[in-house]
């Protein structure tokens, strides 16, 4: 259950967790385009990295496409896609009163975000420039899971969490799907 803070309607708290929702997403986009600005000047022209005995590369890739390079006549809707994603979360952002929900949404922001900026402004030029990714799994060259990037794991793990609350009825304003469905029985 909820604290009474969480649940709390009042200005001070929305404006907190939009604060916090805020500061995820920005912290994770400066993490996303530092690693993505480190992959270029480091891994352009050199074989992968091997780490931890072959379980991850480093992997200089650049993805035209969706997720898992899907997609790769797409990058124009898919960079549209992106734009509709952040304006949409920022527009509710200043509903949102539930801490895990401002984790969930601040860490599908900045990985949107991170992947924006490269569709934006990466080669070839703006709308379709290609995401760098950089980290493969258990082969060094995407052929166990395709090639990805810090922003792309801040997606995965924000939806993730996000489809955690929707399926435990936590709302973005801290309430319980339940709750208030039992509150308006008993009115």
């Amino acid at each position: 259950m909820p604290s009474s803070a969480e649940t709390d309607a009042s200005p001070a708290v929305t404006y907190r967790r939009t604060i916090l929702l805020l500061s995820i997403a920005a912290v994770i986009l400066v993490v996303d385009l530092a690693t993505k600005l480190w992959a270029v000047e480091s891994l352009t022209g050199r074989e992968p990295l091997r780490l931890a005995g072959g379980a991850l590369y480093l992997t200089l890739a650049r993805n035209t496409g969706a997720a898992f390079s899907l997609g790769t006549d797409f990058t124009v809707i898919i960079t549209i896609i992106m734009l509709t994603v952040i304006a949409g979360i920022l527009f509710i952002s200043r509903k949102v009163r539930s801490t895990p929900w401002a984790w969930a949404l601040g860490l599908i922001l900045g990985g949107a975000a991170g992947n924006l900026i490269d569709r934006l402004f990466r080669h070839p030029g703006p709308f379709r420039g290609a995401v760098i990714d950089f980290f493969s799994v258990l082969d060094p060259y995407g052929q166990f899971f395709p090639i990805f990037n810090v922003a792309d794991i801040c997606i995965v793990c924000g939806g993730i969490l996000a489809g955690l609350l929707a399926v435990l009825g936590l709302d973005i304003d801290g309430t319980r799907a339940k709750d208030a469905e039992a509150e308006a029985a008993g009115s």
